[in-house]
């Protein structure tokens, strides 16, 4: 058992609610297991406003009462909060009172990239939110295929102001060794703030937060202790130290004769 000092950001770990859970019984192997991995604290991000799923932040917050009562009765010794991992859409402007921020005062919202591309309109809805002192936190930025392709796009994104997760599971492999490189790059390059599991209970989707960690710790020693303090300022509304941002490089392109 690892100290409890990771506080997980993104995570579906909540029971039939989303395609993280089937069930109570998995969800609490799920908190075992994160709770193995040294995790403490996790915001429970169902997914809000996609192609499949709409999570109210009413029913959200009911099921993390539910859920975290369970945890108890169990004697589980994590603690979990309300959130959830909102798809960009054009009308999230009109959705304001039905989305939950990673902290309690909205400060800032994950939210999720298309996996295919980054919308036109991407621009601009930063600057809406921004506008309603809102900062969104873009989650697996280096599994999105535009952003692989063109990484300085993120750049462009954390130049207006926005953070960014990267998933522990991509720094230590599990997605490939293309998102991988593109993992490492944005973090060297100042441009994820962040690490969490973005686990489920499926193949490969695992929490991995401290093989995260001592990758992190490989790459700068420093490294570690800045991604845990962003966190918690996160889940506590709190100013992120964002350190100087630069232009990462185009990945190689390798072609097979």
């Amino acid at each position: 058992m690892k100290k409890n000092s990771y506080v997980d950001l993104h995570c579906h770990i909540l029971p039939k609610i989303d395609d993280g859970s089937p069930s109570l019984a998995t969800s609490l192997d799920l908190a075992r297991q994160a709770v193995a991995d040294g995790i403490g604290t996790i915001l429970a991000t169902p997914h809000h406003m996609d192609r499949h799923y709409r999570n109210h932040a009413v029913d959200v917050e009911a099921a993390v009462t539910a859920f975290q009562r369970e945890l108890d009765q169990h004697q589980i010794p994590l603690k979990i909060y309300a959130g959830q991992e909102v798809h960009l859409n054009g009308h999230l402007m009109d959705h304001l009172d039905d989305l939950l921020g990673i902290d309690t005062r909205s400060n800032y919202l994950l939210l999720e990239l298309p996996h295919e591309m980054v919308p036109s309109y991407v621009d601009e809805m930063i600057f809406q939110l921004s506008c309603a002192g809102i900062t969104p936190v873009i989650a697996h930025p280096e599994r999105n295929a535009q952003l692989i392709a063109e990484p300085q796009r993120l750049y462009e994104l954390v130049k207006q102001g926005v953070l960014a997760q990267v998933t522990a599971t991509s720094l230590v492999g599990t997605f490939g060794g293309r998102v991988q490189r593109t993992a490492k790059e944005f973090v060297k390059c100042g441009l994820v703030q962040v690490v969490a599991s973005d686990a489920h209970a499926l193949t490969n989707r695992e929490f991995a937060m401290t093989k995260a960690y001592k990758v992190l710790s490989e790459m700068n020693s420093e490294y570690p202790d800045q991604f845990e303090q962003n966190a918690r300022d996160l889940l506590n509304g709190e100013d992120v130290a964002v350190p100087a941002i630069t232009i990462p490089r185009k990945q190689r392109k390798f072609w097979l004769f």
